[in-house]
């Protein structure tokens, strides 16, 4: 254990920048976790850790050997940490690889379109998790997998269920390689209700709730779906969307 103070100490001001900056994250290939609970499940799956800092009297799970541990007074924490109520602990851990699969061995995927708010990824992918879907798949314009916010919403689904960037083109050859529909959450002609698809080898697609889906994503469709709600509301949250979704394929 080593004990830092500085705020310009150069791993204190690496944390500040992985809790910042996307481009960072892209290039260090490391991304920030807070919270005891978020620590104990990045260390039970097997996350590639490799530095915990926190504060005294912070009870810590069982960790790796070989993991950087560091104390730091509350000042500090509150400092560094991206919270408004820092929880005692931060940590630092290695991306996997989010280059998409050569082919897809599963039955039931989520992909999404520019859903940028890192809040309802991270829910989505929780709700991913919770549902048995096989993979997420992140589309052009979606919030970082690995913004703070994003693994802490994921309520550490984002070490347990697996996802990738990928383009709609490489989306859909997998699909297609697969023999694997791709709905839609969007209104055309051919829109179903969601009751009437058969979700047991499927993928769901969903927009973002302002601009929906591009054209080219429902072109790539093989249908569209809509959930059947009041005729005076018109949409849903896009987390909230997928919930359904995904619950009709778990059902």
């Amino acid at each position: 254990m080593e004990r830092i103070t500085s705020r310009q100490n150069p791993l204190m001001s690496h944390i500040r920048k992985l809790g910042s900056s996307r481009s960072y994250r892209r290039e260090t290939g490391e991304y920030l976790g807070d919270g005891v609970k978020l620590l104990e499940e990045a260390a039970h799956w097997g996350a590639s850790l490799t530095a915990v800092v926190y504060t005294e009297g912070t009870s810590l799970p069982s960790l790796p050997e070989g993991v950087r541990l560091v104390e730091v007074p509350e000042g500090l924490m509150a400092a560094i940490s991206p919270m408004e109520a820092p929880q005692g602990a931060l940590f630092v851990a290695k991306q996997p690889d989010l280059g998409p699969p050569e082919r897809l061995t599963g039955s039931r995927y989520l992909a999404l379109e520019g859903v940028q708010d890192p809040g309802n990824v991270g829910t989505i992918l929780r709700t991913a998790d919770a549902f048995g879907v096989d993979g997420l798949f992140l589309l052009e314009g979606c919030a970082d997998l690995y913004n703070p916010k994003t693994v802490r919403a994921s309520m550490g689904a984002v070490f347990r269920c697996p996802a990738w960037r990928c383009t709609l083109e490489e989306l859909t050859g997998l699909l297609q390689r697969a023999d694997l529909p791709l709905y839609g959450a969007a209104l055309r002609e051919d829109t179903l209700d969601v009751r009437q698809v058969d979700w047991k080898r499927s993928a769901a697609l969903v927009g973002s709730e302002g601009r929906g889906l591009s054209q080219a994503a429902l072109d790539a469709c093989t249908a569209t779906v809509k959930i059947p709600m009041n005729p005076r509301c018109e949409s849903l949250n896009a987390a909230a969307a997928a919930a359904v979704l995904l619950w009709e394929g778990w059902r």
